[in-house]
């Protein structure tokens, strides 16, 4: 055979493998099964629900394990992997810890505590997310909807969260992302030598690679992976004890508000949290990276900084829960701060000036907060507002602690205890006045929900869209008003309006964007235990103390 004819054989072999390949269904790979995916740096096997026809991967690795001299360092990619990888089972936690205990604010006048942490089922290699894909063999151009989990930035993860669920609940027309991302001091630690030397919001930096690698993986195009469409992304985070909607708030701003490519289409929040968000090097963020130097006996070191990279991943996990454990009851310590680059502002500054992530001729905003959300956050035997005020925000001066508490004692006739006071204070200025501010950034492109059914503790709405979550279910077990609430989610994430139902037998009556008239779709039950769906006004008062 002439080098002529052999040419002519490989050229035509070449010719036969591309076009072998470019005729593969979305989904598949190169064992032609639709349940196996090839991301180029690794191959993953996923599984079927044959019930429901969800293929669900688990444990996805979309970047390296933040370990060793990446601890504190912002995210990178990860390394090859041969052979497939099975996944099929739950990953890691990322390192947890708890919110505060104590009674007053250690950062007014209280030394922080010691105590130890079980670092059972979590690991500091927990960089990892699960993919859920309806009908995978047929799947194309359909939306995506990342979910952001809840915690507190502290604790979390994705096995507390069926994100086939979401996909259900969207009769198989989206696809579900559910990310995990560094927590606590793992992925929250700031001051002067970690905005030196390291990476300032190492986790909302996980988010963002998170949502890029969606970006590049997503797609059906290319390697013919999962079949969802990169352009029709929606972020939607619920804060279960904080954080997850915080986290979609933060990446609204991110950039200042300029993030370029554009990573999402619409942004949902429920619950949304905004705490104090001080300068990486302020002096709070500062005593907190000295806690934790000290805590991890590395004080003594000739580089603290060092010391902390090294020492072993308990003993950060132990000084990190004993940390957040002794913050004042309720709050979080290590959350994100204004880092010059990711976060450039404060983002009340940000949204003010309504220049935002996700807002274009066609993006949105959904967001939904609760009618108790301060509930649990407060001790039951608060007896002082003002004392409350000071211990919340060490930072004001005595005329502004005054005049915070005295919006608060002035509500006397429907909040009589310092308690309740207390409670309104937690939940308007950290959950509902960030959600307005938020509203307002969209400026007539968002809607605005009140989920009520009562309690309507903060993370009650949980379980109707997550129906299996922590294994109990709704408190109002009515079918109607499940299928409302949670498809107004899902039609956002499918249509970018509420009102453009894909099941035409959802209640939900017409939903009037949150603007100059100031109206919400209120989510609650009659007293004959019916779905009481409907517009409402939002209190003038209530607008006024966030203003």
């Amino acid at each position: 055979m002439g080098i002529s004819s052999s040419i002519i054989i490989l050229c035509a072999i070449f010719i036969s493998l591309v076009s072998s390949s470019s005729l593969r269904e979305p989904g598949t790979s190169r064992d032609d099964s639709p349940s196996v995916v090839d991301l180029g740096y690794a191959t993953y096997r996923g599984s079927t629900d044959p019930s429901t026809n969800i293929t669900s991967f688990l444990s996805i690795r979309y970047a390296a394990p933040p370990i060793g001299t990446l601890r504190f360092q912002a995210p990178q990619a990860p390394g090859h992997m041969t052979g497939i990888q099975n996944a099929t089972s739950l990953p890691p936690q990322c390192f947890q810890a708890q919110s505060g205990t104590s009674p007053t604010n250690p950062f007014v006048h209280n030394p922080l505590s010691r105590k130890r942490q079980s670092t059972s089922e979590t690991s500091e290699d927990c960089l990892f997310l699960d993919v859920s894909v309806p009908d995978i063999g047929r799947a194309k151009n359909l939306p995506v909807v990342v979910w952001i989990h809840g915690g507190g930035y502290d604790l979390g993860g994705a096995a507390m969260y069926p994100q086939a669920s979401l996909v259900a609940d969207s009769q198989n027309r989206a696809i579900a992302v559910t990310i995990q991302y560094r927590l606590g001091a793992f992925g929250f630690l700031a001051g002067p030598s970690v905005k030196k030397r390291g990476a300032l919001n190492a986790g909302l930096l996980d988010q963002h690679f998170a949502l890029k690698w969606v970006q590049q993986y997503v797609s059906a195009k290319l390697l013919l992976l999962f079949g969802g469409d990169p352009t029709k992304v929606t972020i939607w985070g619920q804060s279960d004890d904080w954080i997850g909607a915080g986290s979609v708030l933060q990446h609204v701003v991110a950039h200042a508000g300029r993030t370029d490519p554009p990573l999402f289409r619409a942004a949902i929040t429920t619950s949304a949290f905004l705490p104090p968000q001080y300068a990486a090097d302020d002096p709070i963020p500062t005593l907190l990276y000295d806690a934790v130097v000290a805590s991890t006996n590395c004080t003594n070191a000739v580089d603290p900084f060092a010391c902390l990279v090294t020492v072993d991943s308990d003993i950060l996990s132990q000084a990190n829960n004993a940390i957040t454990s002794s913050a004042f009851y309720g709050t979080n310590v290590f959350v994100p701060v204004v880092d010059g680059t990711f976060i450039t502002e404060r983002p009340t500054v940000t949204l003010d000036r309504q220049v935002v992530n996700g807002v274009s001729l066609s993006d949105v905003l959904l967001s939904v907060t609760n009618a108790g959300e301060g509930i649990g956050f407060v001790r039951p035997n608060q007896t002082n507002t003002t004392d409350f005020v000071r211990q919340m925000f060490p930072y004001f001066s005595a005329k502004q602690t005054d005049q915070a508490a005295s919006y608060y004692t002035a509500l006397n006739a429907t909040l009589p205890q310092a308690s309740d006071q207390a409670i309104a204070i937690m939940g308007e200025s950290i959950f509902i006045c960030p959600t307005h501010y938020l509203l307002k950034a969209f400026n007539g492109k968002s809607w605005k929900g009140e989920f009520a059914i009562p309690p309507a503790y903060h993370g009650d709405d949980l379980k109707y869209y997550f129906p299996s979550f922590k294994s109990y279910g709704p408190l109002f077990n009515n079918t109607d008003f499940i299928k409302s609430f949670s498809q107004s989610f899902l039609d956002v994430v499918l249509s970018l309006n509420p009102n453009t139902k894909f099941d035409p037998t959802n209640l939900t009556p017409a939903w009037n964007h949150w603007s100059s008239n100031n109206t919400e779709m209120l989510f609650n039950k009659t007293s004959t235990n019916e779905p009481d769906i409907r517009a409402v006004s939002t209190d003038a008062g209530l607008l006024e103390r966030c203003a």
